[in-house]
């Protein structure tokens, strides 16, 4: 069998793990009614186990959120990058969240720091672009969809030759590709609900500090099923 990586890059926050799994738990929960007989699934804890998985044994990457900053800039993230650029250069389909969107970026010659307007958190509209609507994983989506986003970096200057998929008025970077199989997304396709809910109360403190209203955040959550899709939708493109 063929065997996609979930690469987890850190830990939720022990309420969420507790209550609905960690980060790569949420991957495997969305993925386990929908993955191709043909692959398995693989964790590997990048920040506990400094030992590469060896790219000629995937089909596919997965790389997680984290609650670590790319411009912190810290060992093992460090070690990750060549790795993402023979992943590129091998043509290995990659997919990254959140952290791993911000970390694919910086790999591949872009910038991710800390956003100028501050943290973004919540359910939010998301809006395809022109290539968005092109795009072999993200064509099927509506031009507009629902997406689960709690960052406060951002990918603030793209790779040469980088296509941006999707944008909202927070963040011109919400989706993005760097090669004909290799994307990465600022949101969260693997967030439910609950999940998304318990970010929001988990950051309540942060929210208020920024004079923003947790209720009113929590009062917004809504599901995201076009988003959650895109999981299905990548693990379906590296099925032989």
């Amino acid at each position: 069998m063929a065997c996609v990586v979930i690469v987890k890059t850190g830990d939720a926050f022990p309420n969420v793990v507790e209550q609905h799994g960690d980060f790569e738990t949420l991957f495997e929960k969305q993925l386990r009614e929908s993955l191709p007989e043909s692959l398995t699934l693989h964790v590997w804890d990048a920040k506990r186990d400094p030992t590469p998985v060896p790219l000629k044994q995937l089909a596919g990457i997965m790389i997680t959120g984290s609650h670590s900053m790319v411009s912190d800039k810290e060992p093992w993230s460090e070690r990750l990058k060549p790795w993402l650029q023979d992943a590129l250069e091998a043509d290995i389909p990659m997919l990254g969240v959140c952290y791993g969107h911000q970390l694919m970026a910086a790999a591949l010659g872009g910038t991710s720091d800390y956003h100028p307007n501050g943290r973004e958190l919540g359910t939010h509209s998301v809006a395809l672009t022109n290539a968005g609507l092109n795009d072999p994983l993200f064509g099927q989506l509506p031009e507009r969809f629902k997406a689960h986003l709690t960052h406060a970096q951002s990918v603030l200057s793209l790779p040469e030759g980088t296509e941006v998929l999707a944008c909202n008025s927070h963040d011109a970077h919400q989706a993005l590709r760097y090669g004909p199989r290799q994307w990465s997304v600022q949101f969260h396709p693997e967030f439910t609900m609950p999940v998304m809910r318990a970010y929001i109360d988990a950051q309540r403190g942060i929210l208020i500090d920024q004079e923003k209203d947790p209720e009113a955040i929590a009062a917004q959550v809504a599901e995201t099923p076009d988003a959650t899709s895109l999981l299905k939708r990548f693990v379906a493109l590296l099925a032989p």
